[in-house]
Formats: C-alpha cells, sequence, structure tokens
C-alpha cells in the first residue's frame, strides 16, 4: 500500500503542478483553514496524548504552526524567486543566478513529544519548496495521529 501511494506521488510531482506558487499557496492556505477548523479537536487530542492544557497545545503546537504558515504564505513568492549570485572571476563575462527546485516526494516523520508542531513544520516547508510529502505520525501519540 505504501509503495502505491509513494508511486501516486511520484507520478503527481511529474505532472510540474506542484511547481507552481499558486498551487502551493493554496495548498498552504487549505492546510491553514483545516487547522483553524479543527483547533478545538487538535487542542483535545493532544490533551489526551500528552495531558497538555488548552493554552499549552495552543502556545507550544497550534500557534507556531498558524505562525508559521503566515509567514510562509506571506513570503513564498519573494523566496521562490531566481537569485542573482556571485560569479567566479574564472567564468567573467557571465552571471550566476540560483533556481531554487524540489526534490520530488520527502518523508515526514512525526515525534511523539511535539506531534502536531514537529509533523507540521516541516511539511509546510516541503509543500513550499514544491514537494510531494508523505507524513508518518507517531505511534504513540494516536489522538494527535488521527486528528
Amino acid at each position: 500500500m505504501i509503495k502505491k501511494v509513494i508511486e501516486n506521488m511520484h507520478e503527481f510531482f511529474l505532472t510540474q503542478q506542484t511547481k507552481d506558487i499558486e498551487f502551493r499557496l493554496q495548498a498552504l492556505k487549505n492546510l491553514r483553514n483545516q487547522i483553524v477548523l479543527s483547533e478545538q479537536e487538535i487542542l483535545s487530542a493532544l490533551q489526551k496524548d500528552l495531558n497538555k492544557a488548552p493554552f499549552e497545545g495552543y502556545e507550544t503546537e497550534v500557534g507556531i504552526v498558524l505562525e508559521e504558515l503566515s509567514s510562509t504564505i506571506k513570503h513564498l513568492k519573494k523566496w521562490s524567486k531566481p537569485k542573482r549570485v556571485k560569479t567566479p572571476v574564472v567564468h567573467f563575462p557571465s552571471r550566476s543566478i540560483l533556481y531554487s527546485e524540489p526534490y520530488g516526494v520527502v518523508l515526514v516523520m512525526s515525534p511523539w513529544n511535539y506531534p502536531f508542531q514537529l509533523t507540521l513544520m516541516p511539511l509546510i516547508g516541503a509543500i513550499a519548496a514544491g514537494n510531494c510529502v508523505v507524513v508518518k505520525p507517531s505511534e504513540y501519540s494516536q489522538n494527535t495521529a488521527e486528528v
């Protein structure tokens, strides 16, 4: 089953839809909206898994993720532009430009201690970079993994 999921992601990545900045922005906005809609479920799951009070769950997990999403959405277009870099003198009169390219399919493995934040922070970066992502939630934080 996992092999098929990864194959499907590779096939989707090859369509090059994830290279489109607007596609990435929409995916990040959808993620943010879903987190906001599921906030109480997430906080409840964190309380069941780690006995985190709602304020602590928001402060150490949900709030940080929402801030990261807002910052990434705000800056993604700028971050994605080609950047001029110094050209070695031996290559005179050429100029050098750095183009950022996604890897393809990446794996995010979740730890047990901050199961929401430490899963979603790398997920945000991977989506922003244009990758497809497989998320492997922690077996020790089952309620959070379900959400």
